[in-house]
């Protein structure tokens, strides 16, 4: 198995004892929540206070970072027409602050297992767990696993050669040289950002956030 630094998984509608079993296999021993909303009226199992509980008796940590990390940021600013706005939200102080916290639990953890990022959605690519999170640990040399919910993992780069398929482009993950290094990092870019367009979280128009989208 590739050696990865950290996990990511969406819970969707997977059973309990399914979900345990997904993540001891990946030898992971704690969840970091990164909901900003970390309840489910669907799968109640999967709510914080449940989830913290069911991990507790498998030994594994509970870590909320839903405040920090999650999807749906409390500032207007942080919204660009309406649309939860990652490249923004990843320049926040409080985020980057998160992210280093969790660097450091996930080197706590390191001895005997692997931090697991844990979001809603089934699917990476529709997930700010993958498009804002992963994305910046992996700017930082990180290497991240995303658990599927058949039980492979998928290393973020990877899911990086479908988010540019999805965007209509031809990866060349394997080409040499400073301007190929250059365009598929442009390339990129404009697919996260094409991507989190289409699935951040959409907040209801408020006086403040059309301010802000006008002063962009």
């Amino acid at each position: 198995m590739t050696a990865f630094d950290l996990f990511s998984i969406g819970h969707s509608n997977i059973p309990a004892e399914r979900f345990v079993a997904m993540l001891r296999a990946a030898n992971v021993n704690a969840i970091a929540d990164v909901r900003s909303v970390p309840q489910s009226r669907f799968f109640p199992w999967f709510s914080a206070k449940n989830l913290a509980a069911l991990l507790a008796r498998e030994a594994m940590s509970y870590l909320a970072y839903g405040d920090a990390l999650g999807g749906r940021p409390r500032d207007p600013v942080l919204y660009r027409d309406g649309i939860a706005d990652y490249e923004a939200m990843a320049r926040q102080p409080e985020f980057q602050g998160a992210l280093q916290r969790l660097l450091a639990d996930a080197a706590h953890c390191r001895a005997k297992g692997r931090i697991c990022l844990m979001c809603a959605e089934r699917e990476p690519l529709d997930c700010h767990r993958c498009l804002l999170v992963a994305r910046e640990l992996a700017a930082r040399g990180f290497a991240i696993g995303h658990i599927l919910h058949d039980g492979t993992i998928e290393p973020h780069d990877v899911t990086e050669q479908r988010l540019l398929a999805l965007n209509g482009e031809d990866s060349d993950l394997f080409a040499t040289g400073d301007l190929f290094a250059t365009r598929l990092g442009e390339r990129l870019a404009a697919a996260y950002r094409r991507r989190a367009r289409s699935v951040a979280y959409r907040a209801k128009a408020t006086p403040g956030a059309r301010l802000s989208a006008e002063n962009r």
